[in-house]
């Protein structure tokens, strides 16, 4: 399994991905090319090899024209590091103008950042980019547009961009979507996300870091804060992480193949760079973090759990189950159980708060490792039955048919269900 690792012990801001993307070995022409199929004028990007610390890697800037034809570098509230070391490429991007937001000219403004989500999905929508580039590009601004919309009380198309609206930031992130899918991994896994720490001036004023909109963004995703008293995480990179990260994990276990260094605008005390690996899993099996929230309950009517557990299943949770214990005064209680993915824990909390008597829950981590599975169709007597297949270390270890569809032939054929699974073993042992 080709798996995309993030090591974000430094953050993650839209320059530094891209940065390690190139470092990693994405084509840089490749890059070029596609975002061409933006239609977006007025910018170039710069690739330079740079180092923080003694580490070397890649460092991307996009550079703006100003309305006056001449250029200025954009690095997302960041310090410009002056400490380069090496020959730099400098690719432009002459790209006739866009209809992003229509005027008289039918042109899109490079200095014009007041665009909301619905003009910059028009923008992708409207590119030549291929259809899993747009979708993944418009599922990233959304998630921005989003994480706005709840902090000002607004909806999507109400909030309008800033600094996540101009040109840089675009690019950042459609470079980023075409990155992937030129790379194509099986997974990508990241680690806990570093905030840092101190302040932020944002388009709305001075906040302290994290930024609100990227803690919005990253709600339910490990993160650690104040390694270094400065943004280390921006929304962009938030929103990339975010969306395309299957599995968060400091401990994978993982085969290195290939490092790469995203090197960003800082010298902080800690290297300003974003580590990425191309690795594959040491064996077939599935490690993921999850988590596990639970609550007492001793005082709910019973005809409710079924209920309780049908919401939960619907929220997407991994798996639900019920416990009878004994609590204080010797009452009869049922302890909820509910494994789910750690972006989903909030979800969880919400219902079991929400649709049970309880006044609070408990959550911890866990890791699940799970066999690599496949789901193969045979063919009995009957009909079709599907099994599903787990596999170790490319071995088949178990097969189990799937019970819908046994039960489904049993009531079908007036047969009991247990003869259906005997037919269905036997064929799979031949």
């Amino acid at each position: 399994m080709k798996i995309l690792y993030y090591d974000c012990f430094s953050g993650i801001s839209g320059d530094m991905n891209l940065a390690a993307m190139v470092d990693l070995g994405v084509d840089k022409q490749y890059l070029i090319n596609e975002l061409q199929k933006l239609h977006v004028s007025g910018y170039s990007i710069h690739f330079e090899s740079d180092q923080r610390k003694g580490i070397f890697g890649t460092r991307a800037d996009v550079i703006l024209e100003n309305t006056d034809g001449n250029h200025h570098h954009h690095h997302h509230n960041e310090e410009h590091s002056h400490d380069h070391i090496a020959k730099h490429q400098v690719y432009n991007s002459p790209i006739a103008a866009a209809n992003l937001k229509p005027d008289s000219q039918n042109t899109f403004h490079t200095h014009d950042t007041n665009r909301n989500f619905s003009d910059i999905k028009l923008l992708i929508e409207r590119s030549s980019l291929s259809n899993k580039v747009k979708e993944v590009s418009v599922e990233i601004f959304r998630k921005i547009a989003v994480a706005e919309a709840h902090i000002h009380g607004k909806t999507i198309d109400e909030i309008h961009f800033h600094e996540v609206g101009a040109i840089d930031s675009i690019i950042d992130i459609v470079g980023a979507a075409i990155c992937f899918d030129y790379l194509k991994p099986d997974k990508i896994i990241s680690s806990a996300i570093q905030l840092g720490g101190g302040f932020v001036v944002c388009a709305h004023g001075t906040f302290p870091v994290p930024a609100p909109a990227t803690l919005e963004i990253l709600k339910g995703i490990p993160v650690k804060m104040g390694a270094v008293q400065v943004e280390t995480t921006t929304p962009t990179g938030a929103a990339i992480i975010a969306t395309l990260a299957d599995e968060f994990n400091d401990q994978p276990g993982l085969s290195v193949e290939k490092i790469a260094y995203g090197i960003g605008h800082r010298d902080n005390v800690i290297p300003n760079v974003l580590r990425v690996c191309l690795a594959n899993s040491v064996d077939d099996s599935d490690h993921q973090s999850a988590c596990i929230t639970e609550c007492n309950i001793d005082d709910m009517n019973p005809e409710m759990y079924e209920y309780v557990m049908d919401k939960l299943f619907e929220a997407d949770a991994d798996d639900v189950y019920f416990q009878p214990i004994i609590m204080k005064k010797t009452r009869p209680a049922i302890k909820i159980s509910v494994l789910s993915g750690i972006q989903l824990a909030a979800k969880v909390e919400q219902i079991l708060l929400t649709e049970t008597s309880t006044l609070g829950v408990r959550k911890y981590d866990v890791q699940k490792s799970m066999l690599k599975r496949e789901i193969k169709t045979i063919e009995t007597k009957w009909g079709f039955v599907h099994v599903k297949v787990g596999f170790l270390n490319g071995e088949v270890i178990k097969s189990k048919p799937e019970y819908v569809d046994c039960l489904t032939i049993s009531r079908s054929n007036n047969i009991p269900l247990t003869e259906v699974y005997k037919e269905v073993i036997n064929i799979l042992n031949r």
